[in-house]
């Protein structure tokens, strides 16, 4: 396949790649979080973390670009701060990270939510009762019976990354080598005469990794769904 693909689409798909890795990896506590929180905690205005958790499944990715640009630019309140610390989010392949992050956010939210609101509450009150902490019932309790949701809200975040492009190109731009993503490949190459051969290759590799990640995350909640019933 190193024939089939040239140089700058590996480099499209390997960035592509390390952004979804760390987009998970930047989402994954916040979400796991969240996800307890609103499906086994009932306070004052929980609609409204509610909405503002899945606002980006239903915002323009471009608007959602937008305002990370104005928060975390470089001269926004949270951005020029960084700055004043040497750390630039906008314009690099840290922003895009956080790009995809935010927008495949509540996908994942949604899934271990789901998966924490199968476990039966009488095992976590069992825990409770034999002593056990909130967070010793919920790291020996909770986590390991929703890893499937976890799993597949990591994997659905990691796929949605990979086609993450309206965030992306407004918050960190389209440049080579440091935020052009797979998605900014193909958008790229049929701008330019000739392009279209280079567009299609990018596109059959963008279609086997989301394949890929998809068959990975099936897979994945089977073995874990049969360990638990042989346990």
């Amino acid at each position: 396949m190193s024939h089939f693909l040239a140089a700058n689409e590996w480099e499209a798909i390997f960035l592509s790649l390390k952004v979804g890795l760390w987009c998970v990896l930047i989402s994954l506590p916040a979400a796991i979080f969240f996800a307890w929180l609103l499906a086994r905690r009932t306070f004052p205005g929980k609609l409204i973390v509610e909405v503002l958790v899945h606002l980006p499944l239903v915002l323009p990715p471009v608007v959602t670009g937008y305002l990370l640009l104005r928060v975390m630019g470089k001269n926004g309140f949270i951005g020029s701060m960084l700055a004043d610390l040497g750390i630039q989010l906008s314009f690099s392949w840290r922003g895009a990270a956080l790009a995809s992050a935010v927008v495949g956010f509540p996908l994942m939210v949604r899934a271990i939510r789901l998966s924490i609101e199968a476990v039966d509450p009488k095992l976590e009150e069992a825990s409770l009762t034999l002593g056990q902490s909130p967070l010793q019932t919920f790291r020996r309790i909770t986590l390991p019976l929703c890893l499937p949701g976890v799993a597949a809200g990591s994997l659905l975040s990691f796929a949605r990354s990979l086609g993450e492009f309206g965030a992306t190109i407004v918050f960190v731009g389209n440049i080579s080598g440091e935020t052009r993503t797979l998605p900014l490949s193909i958008f790229t190459a049929v701008q330019i005469p000739n392009g279209e051969a280079a567009a299609m290759r990018l596109v059959i590799a963008s279609v086997i990794l989301a394949a890929v990640a998809l068959a990975g995350s099936e897979l994945y909640s089977r073995r874990l769904k049969r360990f638990r019933v042989l346990g």
